[in-house]
């Protein structure tokens, strides 16, 4: 039987990836695109080697061209971490926008399933906690982090547009923090500043009192979570990420406690719009996919620890 395509923009980041190679394992030929605005070859040098592995250096916001059939297009470049996004605005908005028109043109051309690497971040400063599919989200357009919240938010316009004029087959991936190993050390979330810091014996940056929540979802739990609604058959959003919720200050002291270093912490001014709580509630995910994430935070950070410690 004819192996099936997919292509993955943004292939050569985190979690991109990461997805690259259990889509190889799966037994899929994988066409990955990236630019490396945010990534490096790094992450896919060992996937080179493999027949099933096509690397195309490209940008997604020009025309994408792919000869042969697709069977599916996986959309997940974008400029996720703060860190980049406030370095490269204007990219972020272009990538969250004109990426996905050529994203989706390119699964109406091939008639593929489209699926969308979304975000926690349409929820903004959630009012709703856990936050569900149905919350419209309480996002400040015009802020800082706006460009990227908002290229989110219209590329999941732009999709089920798609979907609704064209029937193109789309699937929406909304993902809370993962960590994992391959995140840069410079990547400016949380968990790789608190390693790095560790690692390097300075203190940890918490930001405000570090009461607020994030919730911590291991990369080989998304990774599952990914390709089990890539074979869905849920034309709406679906949340990914883990519901245990633990403060930042919790996270520092685990980190601390992980590393075995003398650790101190401390304390500057919160970011603008930075959001208080975030927690998915994954209701949907559990009855659809029949997924829930199975890594401890504990554990996922010893690992993704130890990973740093060879490869930082």
């Amino acid at each position: 039987m004819k192996k099936k395509t997919v292509v993955i923009t943004g292939g050569a980041g985190f979690i991109g990836s990461h997805l690259c190679g259990r889509l190889l394992k799966e037994g899929f030929k994988v066409i990955c695109m990236d630019n490396f605005i945010t990534s490096g070859s790094g992450n896919i040098n060992g996937l080179l080697k493999d027949k099933n592995f096509v690397f195309v250096k490209h940008n997604v916001t020009k025309y994408i061209k792919v000869g042969g059939k697709v069977d599916f297009v996986l959309h997940l470049a974008s400029l996720a971490s703060p860190e980049d996004y406030l370095r490269y605005p204007i990219q972020t908005l272009k990538v969250g926008s004109l990426g996905t028109h050529n994203a989706l043109g390119l699964a109406k051309e091939k008639k593929a399933v489209f699926l969308l690497a979304s975000t926690s971040e349409v929820y903004g400063d959630p009012h709703v906690h856990p936050q569900p599919e149905t919350y419209w989200g309480h996002v400040n357009c015009v802020g800082v982090r706006g460009c990227y919240d908002e290229s989110k938010r219209f590329a999941e316009a732009l999709a089920f547009a798609y979907h609704r004029v064209h029937g193109i087959e789309i699937r929406i991936a909304r993902i809370f923090n993962t960590y994992g190993p391959r995140m840069r050390l410079n990547d400016g979330r949380v968990v790789p500043n608190f390693i790095n810091q560790a690692l390097h014996n300075k203190p940890l940056t918490v930001y405000g009192k570090g009461l607020q929540t994030r919730s911590f979802c291991y990369i080989d739990d998304l990774v599952e979570g990914l390709f089990r609604l890539m074979k869905s058959k849920a034309n709406e959003p679906v949340n990914l990420g883990n519901p245990g919720e633990f403060t930042i200050k919790e996270l520092a002291d685990l980190v601390v406690k992980l590393t075995g270093i003398k650790g101190t912490v401390i304390y500057k001014p919160l970011p603008q719009d930075d959001p208080r709580q975030r927690q998915p509630d994954i209701t949907r995910a559990k009855k659809i996919l029949k997924w829930q994430p199975k890594v401890k935070l504990a554990d996922g950070l010893q690992k993704t620890i130890d990973w740093f410690k060879v490869s930082a």
